[in-house]
């Protein structure tokens, strides 16, 4: 049954990140032919932002090295966009080699992640960024940035909304035009979510920028969207099938299910441009090739797995 609510955006974007944070966490290599198939199969659901790949170094993420030749077999649909995400500006040459017109960078709102994940304090990470971020929009590319640990960290514990914030308003100002934030331990709650989007909001962060990127660990990640929902937030971060995590934290289980997500957009009568069906059964495919049921609670229910 639809029930429209008058107070909730009457369209979201989905921002699919799968084949990117989903694939990254597995322990096992996919061929690069399943990856490609599975952008084609998520192309053809409907979805129009597809994270394809990331140009990370392959000592870190050995997952995703195969990204050149990832781009190189792609064959990209109209109307869709595949963006990267890249670590540095070397990771940055490759993706302008590979035709890429939209990037993603991707902070830390505390110390101790970016030092274990950059390698860089709070503050060195921008002066990382700040030549990325230039060259690619002198390139005429998009910047995404994305902000990890805004609700908590594994080493740190809760993190402070204003902190989440000022980092934040560093990578917009910088030139980002959307800024994703991550609960990446998915330890946020609804009231959290609040907190942290009024301090985006009070920090100069308009609420058209930003995007909400959330873990189910503690099964939270649809309550959390939809209380980003009604303060305005229109486009969410979300993983075909429920595949991913962080392989830099060991509790970040859970990508948001891109199932789950449509089910609920559904039932609010959101408009959202995918079809069910196609994107189960593109789920169903996926977890047969990695040996394994599918955790979204959409496809489970639907007996496909």
């Amino acid at each position: 049954m639809v029930v429209p609510d008058p107070a909730l955006p009457e369209h979201v974007a989905i921002y699919e990140v799968g084949p990117r944070d989903g694939l990254q966490n597995e322990s096992a290599v996919v061929p690069v032919e399943v990856k490609a198939e599975f952008l084609d199969r998520l192309a053809a659901a409907g979805l129009r932002v597809l994270e394809a790949t990331s140009f990370v170094h392959p000592r870190w993420v050995p997952q995703l090295a195969d990204a050149a030749d990832l781009l190189q077999r792609l064959v990209r649909v109209d109307g869709v966009d595949y963006p990267v995400l890249v670590p540095n500006e070397r990771g940055l040459d490759r993706a302008l080699a590979a035709g890429v017109q939209h990037v993603a960078i991707f902070a830390s709102a505390t110390e101790t992640f970016a030092k274990r994940n950059l390698n860089r304090t709070l503050d060195e990470q921008f002066a990382m960024f700040a030549p990325v971020v230039d060259r690619a929009l002198a390139q005429g590319l998009r910047v995404r940035g994305y902000v990890s640990m805004c609700f908590g960290d594994p080493w740190e514990g809760p993190v402070a909304p204003e902190q989440v914030a000022a980092v934040g308003r560093r990578l917009v100002e910088m030139g980002c035009h959307q800024l994703s934030l991550g609960d990446t331990i998915g330890t946020g709650t609804p009231g959290h979510v609040d907190a942290v989007l009024d301090a985006c909001l009070a920090g100069g962060v308009p609420v058209q920028q930003i995007a909400v990127h959330f873990h189910d660990t503690y099964g939270q990640a649809l309550a959390n969207t939809l209380a980003a929902l009604r303060r305005g937030v229109t486009t969410v971060d979300a993983s075909a099938g429920g595949l991913g995590g962080c392989p830099y934290a060991e509790s970040a289980t859970g990508n948001l299910a891109t199932e789950d997500l449509v089910w609920m957009l559904d039932g609010l009568g959101i408009r959202h441009g995918v079809d069910l069906d196609a994107l189960v059964a593109t789920s169903t495919w996926m977890a047969g090739q990695l040996g394994r049921p599918s955790p979204s609670n959409v496809v489970r229910a639907l007996g496909r797995t």
